[in-house]
């Protein structure tokens, strides 16, 4: 855990037995020879409806922490309260429960098969997970398969398994003591790494300070200081250092392994470094090497590596200007960051596949033959509390000859918690069954590894649905334009994950180019143009450590009282035409006319809204007055809840002006480079920043680095010493998330930037991720074919 730089490694706290085996199994009335699991979760887990045909024949099982309300089916036996765990888990052949510190320092100890299924947002897992595997005694169950009742595939493994740990056991009094100690003023935290920690900091100090306009932000960065953004340990697009102190030529370690048969790297070295990850994945197989992190040993085996893959890559954006105005129709410009998605996918005949075990083993219960799978493995999960795989029958998308409805689906991935990510990728598939009309008839193994930072509101989720539908098309030979991809791109968001965000973030994804901002007008995604970044001109952003969600209740409400707003100016403009139509002239009658038809709130101007409808819109409604008054406030992918209470004129006054202010920064960035210049267009981006503060979208995070910038900008070191950053806004759906900052192209705004990422980190104890540099959208990219060569088959 980051919060403790220090750590004193105490053996496995375990409780200690008071009953033989023998004496247990005596006293609940089991005989020695029968197989006997122990279900324990701390209590039921929710919706798990226990029946006989769950368990193996011959088998009984012990039920921890269920209700007395509950009865039970044959071969299940409720424990009592007070029951002691320890001795029921020694007298037990497996365990069947959720991973915990507890559960697998217990399994370990007592050498305990254990099967356990993945907890949502508990940091822990990883660790624990990897250390039952590396100690034979753990198996991973699908929590579908759970649910089911489809145990006796995980049980038989497990019993196959020989555990093996032979470490410590009493951690308990071992932490006691050092309690003890501590507690008398004997200090055993050490602080040896102190002077090691110092120097890298200075080292890293040291490197940024040299960094030169133009040049790539990380260039020789070291990659131990990086944050790892993959299973892999690398962030992608760092080049390494080799002995001699020149960067590596990262070249021969992939084109030795691969021949690119269509595309271009387009000398991104993060391509690179995906590039050589397959290939460090196809010489383990070949060698039969045993990983622990879940998702690598998962993606060794799922390729037919002397197959073609196809790669696609989708980068990230920083929302320079226009934010959550996109779904009013504003104009936005959007710049797609150096950090991107990568997805690397085969297709297969079902016949040639390389399933799991457990999807194996789901066919083979259905009774037929080899039928269409789709598996993901996601790089990353050991960093983001998810489940590390997906598999699926491509036949659940179907409900005769026709796909799924959208709502079927997302109800489909919101089954389990720890695999919804999955919606995101897989929800590509049935957009292009549903509505192009595509069939899949062959399997698909798609690997996803994303160095997008989640939750930090640069559209890591756009990312992963733009590359994935890239690597499907390519694949299936569908010639889809970028900008045709971007909206179906939206449509998996919306309906199939149930996120209401606008269409700007896969557009910028899937049309953008490097260090250009992409111009268009969300109506409902016309694309202008590229706008080029003026060279005396930057952009960073700076991450807040706050969690951004545009499926978070804040965004979702703003954009509810934005439709709300529209509604209420609609209404109140055709008031205006019923009830005194005689006083108005032809040019009057005709602009109240488009503002009684208002199809999108930016579409009005400002001088309209505070000269005709300001005062019309109310601080708040409530839902339920509302839906009385006006029915519906027609969002196809928003619902407004009776009981609650919106803001509606902060909401719709936001994206008028929003606009206003888009269209004078792009003007403004394309004028005569002056101090005015810069000075305009960063009060521009202030005033956005505000304006979200005003709609209940800021954070004290996104505040505090906004005023650190204004605090920089105003206190010059010197009277004639020319300002460096000129202004900072919140980032996207607001509510936490990245801040993007505008600032002169110079050695000093970087030095002042690093300046506002150490007063943060005082302030707050975060570091903030810094994003700089740019890359080209999915659409420049276009995809890479890659088939191993074949000298190195054999």
């Amino acid at each position: 855990m980051p919060a403790f730089r220090d750590a004193i490694d105490v053996p496995l706290v375990v409780r200690r037995l008071h009953k033989s085996r023998t004496e247990v199994r005596k006293e609940i009335g089991i005989a020695d020879d029968v197989k006997l699991l122990i279900l324990n979760f701390g209590g039921q887990p929710s919706g798990l409806k226990l029946k006989e045909d769950h368990l193996p024949p011959g088998w009984k099982c012990l039920v921890c922490g269920a209700s007395d309300k509950d009865e039970l089916p044959p071969g299940f036996i409720k424990l009592a309260k007070d029951a002691y765990t320890p001795d029921l888990i020694a007298a037990s052949d497996c365990m069947l429960g959720k991973i915990g510190y507890g559960t697998a320092s217990e399994a370990l100890a007592y050498k305990l098969p254990f099967v356990f299924v993945r907890r949502d947002y508990f940091n822990e897992e990883p660790f624990l997970r990897n250390l039952l595997e590396f100690y034979q005694c753990g198996v991973e169950m699908i929590r579908r398969d759970l649910l089911t009742g489809h145990w006796k595939p995980y049980i038989d493994r497990a019993m196959s398994l020989k555990p093996c740990y032979a470490g410590g056991v009493n951690g308990g009094e071992v932490a006691a003591r050092i309690l003890q100690d501590a507690a008398v003023g004997k200090y055993h935290v050490s602080d040896k790494l102190s002077g090691a920690r110092r120097l890298r900091d200075a080292i890293v100090l040291g490197y940024q300070l040299q960094r030169m306009p133009g040049r790539d932000p990380d260039l020789c960065v070291p990659e131990w200081y990086a944050n790892a953004q993959n299973e892999l340990g690398r962030r992608s697009g760092s080049p390494k250092l080799g002995a001699d102190g020149a960067l590596e030529d990262s070249d021969s370690s992939y084109t030795e392994d691969f021949e690119i048969l269509h595309g271009d790297l387009h000398d991104l070295y993060d391509t690179k470094s995906f590039l050589s990850s397959l290939a460090e994945l196809a010489k383990d197989f070949e060698k039969d090497v045993k990983h622990h992190v879940r998702e690598y040993k998962a993606a060794t085996a799922f390729f037919n590596w002397e197959e073609e893959i196809f790669v696609s890559r989708a980068p990230g954006r920083l929302d320079v200007m226009g934010g959550i105005a996109d779904y009013s129709g504003s104009l936005v410009l959007q710049m797609p960051i150096k950090e991107a998605c990568h997805v690397a996918l085969q297709k297969n005949h079902p016949n040639k596949h390389r399933l799991w075990k457990h999807a194996q083993a789901r066919q083979q219960d259905k009774g037929q033959g080899p039928t269409p799978v789709l598996q993901i493995v996601s790089f990353g999960a050991e960093l983001s509390n998810r489940g590390p795989t997906f598999d699926m029958d491509l036949s659940d998308f179907m409900e005769g000859d026709e796909p799924i409805s959208y709502e079927k689906a997302q109800k489909y991935f919101s089954r389990d918690p720890s695999q919804k990510w999955a919606a995101y990728v897989a929800g590509t598939i049935l957009v292009l069954m549903t509505e192009l009309g595509v069939r899949f008839e062959n399997s698909i193994s798609m690997l996803v590894s994303s160095a997008v930072p989640e939750g930090k509101g640069v559209s890591s989720s756009a990312s992963v649905e733009v590359a994935s539908m890239s690597a499907v098309a390519a694949a299936h030979g569908l010639d889809i334009s970028p900008r045709d991809l971007a909206i179906l791109c939206q449509k998996v968001e919306n309906h199939v994950v149930g996120a209401p965000c606008g269409v700007m973030d896969q557009m910028a994804s899937a049309c953008g180019e490097a260090n250009k901002l992409l111009a268009m007008i969300c109506q409902p995604a016309e694309v202008l143009g590229l706008v080029e970044i003026p060279s005396h001109i930057r952009f960073w952003g700076i991450d807040s450590g706050i969690r951004h969600s545009v499926g978070g209740a804040d965004y979702g409400s703003v954009r509810v009282g934005a439709f709300m707003g529209r509604e209420m100016i609609k209404s109140s403009a055709s008031d205006t035409l019923s009830q005194n139509p005689s006083d108005l002239d032809a040019n009057s009658s005709e602009l109240i006319g488009s503002e009684a038809n208002l199809e999108y709130l930016c579409n009005l101007t400002p001088h309209r809204y505070e000269a005709a409808y300001a005062n019309v819109l109310p601080e708040t409604v409530d839902g339920e007055t509302f839906l009385e008054k006006y029915g519906n406030h027609h969002d196809p992918v928003t619902v407004i809840d009776s009981k609650s209470s919106y803001a509606v004129r902060a909401a719709a006054r936001h994206p008028i002006y929003e606009n206003f202010r888009v269209k004078a920064f792009k003007a403004l960035l394309t004028s005569a480079p002056s101090d005015d210049q810069l000075t305009a267009l960063g009060e521009l981006v202030y005033q956005c920043h505000y304006s979200y503060n005003a709609c209940g979208l800021g954070s004290d995070g996104t505040d505090r680095i906004v005023e650190l910038v204004q605090e920089v900008h105003h206190s010059k070191s010197s009277g004639s010493e020319d300002a460096a950053l000129y202004g900072a806004k919140i980032t996207g759906g607001g509510s936490g998330g990245t801040v993007c900052v505008i600032g002169r192209n110079s050695m000093r705004s970087s030095q002042e930037i690093l300046e506002i990422q150490q007063r943060y980190k005082q302030a707050t104890g975060y570091m903030p991720f810094l994003f700089e540099g740019s890359s080209p959208g999915a659409g420049m990219f276009g995809y890479l074919k890659v088939r191993r060569r074949p000298s190195l088959k054999k």
